[in-house]
């Protein structure tokens, strides 16, 4: 007769929650708190995201370059609104409605271009601001172009619809204008006055006062009419 190979029963380790122990809990415990934490840095935005509400005087520029050179200074001729296609050919920035933006053509009007984008908060900040002008001084000369940098059409489109912008928008998708101008962050203003040349260059979020007073500064300037060339890009 062969011996039995000999059988030992060991009674199992019962774990605090089936068939888990406390080091394993402990760790699971551990991750789950890691992840709630990264889950809400992630989704929460930067800075205030009251996207429509008064501007913040105190608000400052969402800088993502600060060694970037500046592109222009005032009483420059900025660069015009042109971009490069993938095939090497270099074309006038389009607003959202398909029509060709042209410095040029705006000659003999106040310009404010504002660079911003919708994920930044300083801009969202400013944004109710330039909203109000562009309607305010429209009639007097006044023409805004925001140029939403390294986002598609559709996103500044959405935006655009959202807040109810009856300014002129376009997408600066590859970022081309952008580096040409040489801002350092987001928003930056330019002003261009009716002569063509630059007046002033705001690397930070304006308030209402502020803003107010760089367009009545340049509106000063300008004779009683405007070119027909002008009022007809503008529309």
């Amino acid at each position: 007769m062969t011996d039995r190979p000999g059988f030992t029963h060991r009674r199992e380790r019962r774990g605090l929650i089936g068939p888990f122990g406390g080091r394993q809990l402990l760790l699971g415990a551990v991750l789950v708190a890691v992840s709630a934490v990264v889950l809400v840095v992630v989704t929460t935005p930067l800075g205030s995201v009251n996207p429509i509400g008064p501007g913040d005087p105190r608000a400052t520029q969402f800088v993502l370059d600060p060694n970037a050179p500046i592109g222009v200074r005032p009483g420059q001729v900025p660069p015009e609104l042109q971009i490069t296609r993938p095939d090497g050919t270099v074309v006038p920035l389009q607003d959202l409605n398909g029509r060709p933006l042209r410095l040029a053509d705006l000659r003999g009007k106040a310009v404010w271009i504002n660079f911003w984008a919708s994920w930044c908060p300083p801009c969202q900040s400013e944004t109710p601001i330039l909203r109000d002008l562009a309607a305010r001084y429209r009639d007097q000369g006044l023409v805004v172009i925001g140029i939403d940098v390294q986002e598609t059409a559709d996103i500044a489109s959405t935006y655009a619809a959202k807040y109810q912008l009856g300014y002129v928008i376009a997408a600066d998708v590859t970022g081309d204008i952008f580096r040409a101008y040489g801002p350092r962050g987001l928003p930056t203003s330019v002003f261009i006055g009716p002569e063509g040349a630059v007046r002033s260059l705001v690397l930070a979020p304006l308030n209402a006062a502020a803003a107010t007073a760089q367009i009545e500064a340049i509106l000063s300037t300008i004779g009683p009419s405007s070119s027909p060339a002008a009022s007809a890009s503008s529309g």
